[in-house]
């Protein structure tokens, strides 16, 4: 089993679904591409946090992930 991406965007959207996700014990992990792109020496806007999490556990996620689009 790998890792899947569940969600890609801003920073503040990313932490607070990233929040919820370990409230209900899953290990979320987080790639961002802001502070790798600063780190390069160039910027990066668009989808500048992405989420993942283990194929495993989208099931017990999905429920998580779907209340948090709704309420965008």
């Amino acid at each position: 089993m790998g890792l899947i991406k569940i969600f890609s965007g801003s920073e503040i959207l990313a932490l607070g679904l990233k929040e919820k996700l370990e409230a209900i014990d899953l290990n979320v992990v987080v790639k961002d591409n802001i502070q790798s792109a600063r780190l390069g020496g160039f910027g990066n806007a668009d989808l500048a946090v992405e989420l993942f999490i283990q194929e495993r556990d989208y099931g017990k996620a999905h429920p998580v992930i779907e209340e948090f689009r709704m309420s965008l």
